[in-house]
């Protein structure tokens, strides 16, 4: 078995909670410098196409204190067929990061995805011998080389609750404490970490998280620490309250990591989207320099070259610290700057904004607009968020405007906003506005929905078709329903506005300029990709315009 190089054994040392000296940077030097000159080290997520790349292993090599293996560490890469085991890709970048004296991060044991089928149809007591035979095999393979595992990956859903993964179905929620005593089984010494998105900051998935580790600790289960992957997105808002987030984990005696960050945006890039790009990364780097049991930062890929955004949400991108020619992006400089200087916490919340005035109502929709807020925190205006009064969030703008789609006719609504930053501080709420929404128009019309599952299960692309039956044109619409089995639209979809709060089952569909008329006796189609866990169950009502339609 290959030994871990002694070059790296300082760091490790610090990311396994042992006190190390800090070291001065230089103003200039790598992150990776300035990150251990903090006892934390600055990672990157990488696959076996990108080290080969001549342009990007110099990087590498200079920025990079730890490598995540994206993919050459999960099921489908180590175990494709039962009881064959495969290592050679991920062998490649394990001695790639012992050569530059990095550690690795191994990821991942157990998750929902990228797990063969074979897996996937075992009994439950057959499916328990595999994921016990699994975790054995591939955590002896590494012992030594690595300094942590994440153990189990994204077992949560939206609201807190354990996502209904073939895991939970067959084995129950114990699936969890079983993959972690056989991690610790087969090396005592590694870090075993449980990682998740959307658990960033302060809400109910993170929320829910904290009580299955407070669960996992008082059973005595063997986990050591918490990953925040950190996908993050300028469009949605930075997440709300992360340093405090990470030091409540912390202070139950674990360590916390910030493991597959990136920020999105939707494309083209201008000079403000990568301004505000630059907020966030400079944000979640202070959490974790503030947050002492924080052992470092992993980003999910260095340049946009090798980003897996654009795939996955159409019309995204330009995640990543550099561009695809490798050169540096606003967010780098703040990465570096934020570590270089040690950052400090914005507390600041921004000024309340307006109270909302309203314009073009209609039986669905309306238009609201406010005096924006400011903000002197540093951390720059973020956007807003707009509530009904009784705490629902109707939209999340970055301007002082919003277009809310898909109310209910006849309805009185009531609303406030307030503004948050991009440290994640709320304003106080504004004057609440009220209005009421018309009848609507009647409509006849019938729906179609078909849905084509792809990516091995977890992914699919849905078509709709509205269809026209009455004798008038339809004139404006809002097509909504509600998902039965937790699937998740990903924005942007098709021939349509396509929206779906955060945490939220309920989807609608605006119409677009071009198509916002549905002839008598004609028909749209439009679409979109999502993902799902399980099931993928079609839908059984739909609305347009607040008038239930006919399924074709």
């Amino acid at each position: 078995m290959r030994k871990t190089l002694a070059a790296a054994t300082s760091l490790l040392a610090a990311v396994a909670g042992t006190l190390v000296a800090a070291t001065p940077a230089q103003a200039s030097g790598p992150l990776k410098e300035h990150a251990a000159a903090h006892g934390k080290y600055f990672g990157d997520a990488v696959d076996t196409n990108e080290i080969a790349d001549a342009a990007y292993r110099p990087h590498i090599a200079a920025e990079f204190s730890q490598l995540t293996p994206g993919n050459a560490m999960k099921w489908d890469a180590t175990e494709p067929n039962p009881g064959q085991f495969s290592y050679s890709r991920a062998d490649e970048i394990v001695d790639l990061a012992q050569q530059n004296g990095q550690t690795v991060r191994g990821h991942t044991l157990v998750w929902h995805s990228q797990t063969p089928g074979w897996v996937q149809n075992l009994d439950a007591s057959a499916l328990r011998t595999a994921l016990q035979n699994h975790i054995s095999n591939v955590v002896t393979h590494f012992r030594g080389d690595l300094y942590a595992w994440d153990v189990v990956n994204e077992p949560l859903n939206e609201d807190g609750t354990l996502r209904n993964s073939f895991w939970l179905q067959k084995l129950g929620s114990g699936y969890i404490a079983e993959a972690f005593r056989a991690a610790r089984a087969a090396d005592p010494d590694v870090k075993l970490y449980i990682n998740d998105y959307n658990t960033d900051g302060m809400g109910a998935k993170s929320d829910g998280m904290y009580r299955l580790v407070q669960s996992l600790l008082a059973d005595g289960v063997p986990i050591d620490g918490v990953g925040f992957q950190a996908h993050l997105a300028i469009q949605y808002g930075f997440p709300s309250q992360m340093q405090q987030n990470l030091q409540r984990f912390a202070d139950l005696g674990l360590d916390v990591a910030i493991t597959e960050l990136d920020v999105r945006m939707q494309l083209p890039s201008d000079s403000t989207k990568l301004a505000t790009q630059a907020t966030y990364y400079r944000n979640v780097t202070n959490a974790c320099l503030a947050v002492a049991r924080c052992a470092g930062i992993t980003t999910w890929g260095y340049t946009d070259k090798y980003s897996w955004v654009p795939d996955t949400f159409p019309g995204e991108g330009a995640a990543l610290l550099v561009d695809e020619n490798f050169q540096t992006k606003p967010a780098y400089t703040a990465v570096h700057d934020a570590l270089a200087g040690g950052g400090t916490e914005d507390t600041t919340p921004p000024t309340t904004p307006g109270t909302p005035s309203t314009s073009g109502v209609t039986a669905t929709g309306v238009t609201l607009s406010w005096s924006a807020s400011t903000d002197s925190g540093g951390s720059g205006l973020a956007g807003y968020t707009v509530y009904r009064a009784d705490g629902t969030v109707l939209a999340q703008p970055t301007t002082n405007s919003a277009t809310l789609a898909g109310l209910t006719p006849s309805t009185q609504y009531q609303v406030y906003v307030r503004a948050r930053d991009g440290a994640g501080n709320l304003s106080t709420a504004s004057a609440t506005t009220t209005f009421t929404t018309s009848a609507g128009q009647a409509s006849s019309c019938v729906v179609g929905y078909n849905t084509s599952n792809w990516g091995g299960g977890g992914g699919f692309t849905a078509t709709v078709t509205i269809s026209n039956t009455g004798t008038t044109p339809i004139s404006g619409w809002t097509l909504g329903f509600t998902f039965p089995s937790g699937q998740r639209i990903t924005p942007p979809g098709w021939s349509a506005t396509w929206a779906q709060a955060s945490g939220s089952a309920a989807v609608t569909a605006t119409n677009l300029s071009w198509n916002q008329t549905i002839a008598s006796n004609g028909s749209i189609g439009l679409g979109f990709n999502g993902t799902y866990t399980g099931a993928n169950t079609a839908p059984t009502a739909f609305t347009l315009n607040g008038t239930t339609c006919a399924t074709a």
